[in-house]
């Protein structure tokens, strides 16, 4: 989805800066809070964005702990006041429970993820749904501070589990999304695996997969039936087709298999990713 939102808007003639947040990572304590390895996995992403399709010649990536060490002056003066505007509400944009302590970079974390916004001059900020409420802090802000000129917010859709019952994707089950990684056998096992109720559009996630990563990508979605293809270029047209028992559950992940399986580049450039990790 990250991909798919950047390429519209370097199409479009936008400049985009993706925010490697290693200090964001530290703060969170993530890896052990271990910078170096954070700064490895930094590296990382930017080998997965690159596998996902995004063009790296218009895009500039900014590591934050030197931009803000570099330019300390400007940028801690604004965490200061957006810190003394606002409440305490680390656990809704950070994914903590409301009982549970935080610690005081987790309470630190918010006020610097909402001054990223204007510290970079961002007119658009592109995020995930689940990080809405910073943007929406960062527009609150605005208000306070009697700005006109609010950061556009451009959220993108957060994929189902391909697992029943799950409303996201989890890390801590494997099955439950595709990694880039995932060997080819890997990717057809969890596709047949996947959650596909007969007859059901929303929260199938299957449906999903060719909503956000086949047409929003390639524009057609192919059905091989009864020895020929039919070619969909509307999701709404799948969607009725699936609903009305006109499509099957293997006509919808047949297509999607092949898509994962037939992407050559991403294929390379996957082996690419999987010797970064083995050489760093």
């Amino acid at each position: 989805m990250k991909v798919t939102n950047v390429n519209k808007l370097t199409s479009s003639g936008c400049q985009v800066k993706i925010w490697i947040a290693d200090w964001f990572a530290q703060l969170n304590n993530k890896l052990g809070g271990d910078l170096e390895k954070i700064k490895v996995i930094g590296e990382y992403f930017k080998e997965i964005w690159q596998a996902g399709g995004m063009n790296p010649e218009k895009v500039e990536f900014l590591w934050a702990s030197e931009e803000i060490s570099s330019r300390g002056n400007k940028y801690w003066p604004l965490v200061m006041d957006i810190a003394r505007r606002n409440n305490v509400w680390a656990e809704q944009i950070m994914g903590r429970s409301e009982t549970e302590v935080l610690s005081a970079a987790q309470i630190l974390y918010p006020c610097m993820q909402c001054a990223d916004i204007f510290f970079l001059g961002a007119d658009i900020c592109q995020l995930g749904m689940d990080q809405r409420k910073v943007n929406m802090l960062a527009r609150e802000y605005c208000d306070d501070i009697k700005r006109k000129n609010k950061p556009i917010i451009l959220s993108h859709h957060m994929l189902h589990g391909l697992l029943e019952g799950q409303e996201k994707m989890s890390k801590s089950n494997p099955s439950s999304a595709i990694f880039m990684e995932d060997e080819e056998d890997a990717v057809n096992e969890k596709i047949s695996q996947a959650h596909c109720p007969l007859k059901t559009v929303v929260g199938n996630p299957c449906l999903e997969y060719i909503k956000y990563l086949v047409l929003l990508r390639f524009n057609e979605f192919v059905v091989e039936q009864n020895g020929g293809n039919k070619t969909f270029t509307s999701f709404e047209d799948i969607a009725a087709e699936y609903e009305s028992g006109e499509l099957s559950e293997e006509d919808l992940k047949k297509p999607v298999r092949d898509h994962f399986k037939t992407n050559e580049r991403a294929k390379n450039l996957t082996e690419q990713v999987r010797a970064f990790r083995v050489t760093r």
